[in-house]
């Protein structure tokens, strides 16, 4: 029986092999950049469809397809902090956290985005279903250096 990790593992083979971008398996699927890539690092799950779209796109076999689509558990072993808003941020990072490495890994290169100089703006949004929290961040981005 195949796993998330397993699902991971095939996707970042096809993917380093094929030179594909987390952009065209996200185009292919119809879905957003950041959410695809959580959900082929394992941290989300796809609609059935999308699923399929990756597979195919990545030459995936069908079980592939299947996994991509289960619930995921999303366990990131760590301590935990207590108060609610800032635990938000802690699910955010733990879930969403490897597809941002990735992303930036590969827009950027081998590096980092400095939270020294680094500048972040939370709005309010109103919204018919309840108001939102626009968080935009922006940092510097660091390469790591060759020595």
């Amino acid at each position: 029986m195949m796993t998330k990790a397993d699902v991971t593992v095939m996707i970042r083979a096809k993917k380093r092999e094929g030179k594909v971008s987390w952009a065209a398996i996200a185009e292919a699927a119809g879905l957003s950049e950041v959410f695809v890539t959580s959900a082929c690092l394992g941290m989300n799950s796809l609609s059935p469809e999308a699923a399929g779209k990756v597979a195919d796109f990545l030459g995936l076999p069908s079980e592939a397809a299947i996994v991509l689509s289960e619930y995921p558990t999303k366990d990131f072993s760590r301590t935990v902090p207590t108060d609610p808003c800032i635990y938000r941020w802690y699910e955010i990072t733990g879930v969403f956290g490897e597809a941002f490495k990735e992303l930036v890994q590969e827009k950027f290169g081998d590096g980092i985005m400095s939270a020294i100089d680094f500048d972040m703006e939370i709005n309010k949004i109103v919204h018919e279903k309840g108001d939102r929290v626009q968080v935009v961040m922006s940092g510097k981005f660091l390469p790591y250096k060759s020595w």
